[in-house]
């Protein structure tokens, strides 16, 4: 009887669970999960809102950039992304990705053109050239340096072809093997643009090539603007600055020459196209009146989904046009931004094809990767824990499809000292250090710093500070013998260098009381957190380590209790949000961070739980001289400027070397400032903080010799570093 019973019950909760499946595909059907980088997450939910004639429904899921879109559509957390074809190179590559691009957006202008834009090569027409060996020693005409169809594209595939030799000569930078390769080949040209982000390395490229400049507007500037320059712009060297090949997209030269362009009709020019052609990759020429022989082909941006969503999205595409359809007439913000459609865009529905298809139908796969064959050159970032790991790679992924060269790699070590002992014997390329360990890195592992990380307002530096709670008694320095501490890491700025600085000037810890952090510990008798301190390198007195380390948690996530002290994320309270943690849940009477710290975990800033309800209202700074002050004066109230965190790599790299490093981390940070939806260069990761580069930063610029601020710093570690 009782099998029975257990029978029935099984038969009926499979039949509701049945019913209830059944009822969740019906509304799946009528559901869709678009992925947005989560700043935009809020014009998504105004998108999502519109009354349309569609009745499907638009849930909008955040993520922290277009590179975790593409991990939430293959683990099927959300539906459907915009996308480029570079972020379709990605998803291509993905490890068990399963994509379709299922939309386009066009323009309205070419609705019916298969590609966004086609690449050609226009000669004149009585050019005696019948090969593309016949390219050599010609005057070019290119729309740009690193533009795809006046610069990628011509590079890519002339190499592709033999016309174009080595690529991958060591001892130059990736670009300046490009530049030599076109120098080489043309006799005179025009590629505009900033060769190299360094100004420096950017005249003296220009100086060593400067036939490539030649044919500009200004030969000696080769920068924009300049007249000779961009998609007309070639065309324009081409036919009155003595160009014999151009490089440029078809559309251009059909309004060059007058020529009808999709749907709109020709509009005349001055110019005459029966005295040019288009120059064929098999050596053949084709009038520019008739249809064009192309090199390659850019795709157009879409929408990208897994497969699984792809086979029933008639629904979803009605939607998307739909929102164009009320976006457009109300001119809303939320049509360009989070569907990518503009004034001049309308979504057109595809045949259903898979990112690596997409791509190889234009050509444009080998433009992306760029293989230009060994040695094969990286850029080996040392990391010291799996997530600032994972970052790194999600930084690969994206900055390669994004023609950002050399690849960066990942190279992952216990310790910060490690790294820097990593990349002094060539087992590695670079770290972002603090300017206390800048110091250190130059000191002890013979390596110098290249980049500096930019932080806004205060450009190239930070001020460290002293943060208390707003109903604290303390009221200067000499109230905090006694006291617990909480310090971002053992010779770190603003949590260790700053702090004893201070109390060194003031006569509160002896000069020459060495080793210091035993006078730290004697002086915060209450009790410390400072990362780092029970390294066995700094040979402390393991009594004295155990006081400096009194307040550390280690890896609450993990629960993991050897952890606790170490120098890098899998200590809780390290770092600067760390050292404010500390101080808000770890006992701490003060924590000493830098000015943006405060304001960066609070206001709901960070979304963490510790910090979900925390208010910047609730804390103070404490000044050097006494007294106290909101956490907005940090100007007036600090302990000292700190120079900004920094890039470093072995001292014995070549000037080449170097270049290819800046060119490639500036680059980075030139891309993803303007574009943080691409990816977040700068921000939380996953939950965690301070990643390859800090948060705070905005920016990265190159290292040309020591600021003003540098040399103060260099006063105070004089003395920190006395002993």
């Amino acid at each position: 009887m009782k099998l029975i019973l257990l029978l029935f019950a099984v038969a009926v909760l499979q039949s509701v669970n049945g019913r209830n499946l059944a009822r969740y595909r019906r509304a799946a059907k009528n559901m869709y999960k678009m992925c947005v980088p989560e700043d935009l997450i809020d014009l998504c939910n105004e998108m999502a809102s519109q009354e349309t004639k569609s009745t499907v429904k638009i849930v909008c899921i955040p993520a922290r950039d277009r590179i975790e879109c593409i991990t939430k559509i293959k683990e099927k957390l959300a539906d459907f992304l915009t996308v480029d074809p570079e972020d379709m190179y990605v998803a291509k590559n993905e490890p068990g990705g399963d994509f379709a691009i299922f939309e386009e957006i066009r323009t309205k202008e070419e609705p019916d053109a298969e590609f966004r834009y086609e690449a050609v090569a226009v000669v004149h027409k009585d050019l005696n050239v019948s090969n593309v060996e016949g390219l050599r020693g010609l005057n070019s005409c290119h729309t740009g340096v690193g533009r795809n169809v006046g610069y990628r594209i011509p590079l890519t595939k002339l190499k592709q072809m033999g016309l174009i030799g080595n690529l991958a000569e060591p001892e130059l930078s990736p670009r300046e093997n490009e530049l030599k390769a076109f120098s080489t080949l043309f006799q005179n040209a025009c590629i505009v643009g900033k060769w190299s982000p360094d100004p420096k390395i950017n005249l003296k490229l220009k100086r060593r090539y400067s036939n490539l400049c030649a044919l500009c507007e200004h030969p000696e500037i080769c920068d924009y603007p300049d007249k000779f320059s961009g998609y007309d712009g070639a065309l324009r060297c081409l036919a009155h600055n003595g160009g014999q090949v151009a490089w440029t997209k078809v559309i251009f030269v059909r309004k060059f020459f007058g020529l009808p362009v999709g749907v709109s009709p020709a509009v005349p020019t001055q110019e005459n196209p029966e005295n040019f052609a288009y120059f064929c990759p098999d050596g053949s020429k084709v009038p520019v009146t008739e249809t064009p022989c192309t090199w390659a082909a850019r795709p157009w941006q879409g929408y990208m989904s897994n497969t699984e969503v792809a086979k029933s999205v008639d629904e979803l595409r009605k939607k998307i046009e739909s929102l164009n359809a009320v976006g457009s007439k109300n001119h809303a913000a939320w049509l360009e931004k989070v569907l990518e459609i503009n004034d001049k865009g309308l979504p057109r529905e595809n045949k259903i094809i898979s990112p690596g298809e997409y791509l190889d139908k234009a050509n444009y796969t080998d433009v992306v990767e760029r293989d230009y064959g060994p040695p094969y050159k990286s850029i080996r970032f040392c990391v010291t824990s799996t997530i600032e790991e994972d970052k790194c790679r999600a930084l690969s992924k994206s900055a390669f499809s994004r023609d950002i060269r050399p690849r960066f790699d990942c190279v992952l070590e216990p310790t910060v000292q490690d790294c820097m002992a990593r990349i002094r014997d060539n087992g590695a390329d670079i770290i972002t250090l603090d300017g206390g360990l800048v110091d250190v890195a130059q000191k002890d592992y013979n390596l110098k710093p290249i980049v500096a990380e930019q932080y806004g307002p205060t450009g190239g530096s930070y001020y460290a500070v002293a943060v208390v709670k707003k109903d604290s008694t303390i009221q200067s320095f000499d109230d905090l013998r006694g006291k617990k501490s909480c310090h971002t890491g053992i010779r770190r700025t603003a949590g260790y260098n700053a702090p004893l600085y201070t109390l060194i000037s003031k006569g509160l810890i002896k000069k020459k009381a060495c080793p210091y952090p035993n006078a730290l510990s004697e002086f915060f008798s209450g009790g410390s957190c400072l990362p780092g301190s029970k390294e066995v390198n700094l040979g402390l007195d393991s009594q004295v380590s155990e006081k400096l380390c009194s307040l550390c948690t280690g890896d609450v996530d993990q629960n993991n209790p050897a952890t606790k002290c170490n120098f890098d994320q899998t200590e809780a309270f390290s770092g600067y949000t760390g050292a404010f943690r500390c101080l808000v849940q770890g006992g701490g009477d003060v924590a000493f961070v830098k000015h943006v710290t405060v304001p960066g975990n609070t206001d709901g800033n960070n979304k963490e739980p510790w910090a979900l309800n925390l208010k910047s209202t609730d804390y103070e700074l404490l000044c050097s001289e006494g007294g106290r002050a909101p956490v907005t004066d940090f100007a007036k109230c600090n302990l000292l400027q700190a120079p900004p965190h920094m890039v470093v790599t072995r001292n014995s790299k070549t000037i080449q070397e170097i270049d290819e490093l800046r060119n490639a981390l500036i680059s980075v940070s030139e891309e993803y400032t303007e574009r943080p939806d691409l990816f977040r260069l700068f921000g939380s990761f996953n939950g965690q903080k301070d990643l390859l580069f800090k948060d705070s930063a905005t920016g990265l610029v190159s290292v040309t010799g020591d600021s003003e601020v540098q040399k103060k710093y260099s006063q105070v570690l004089a003395v920190v570093n006395a002993c």
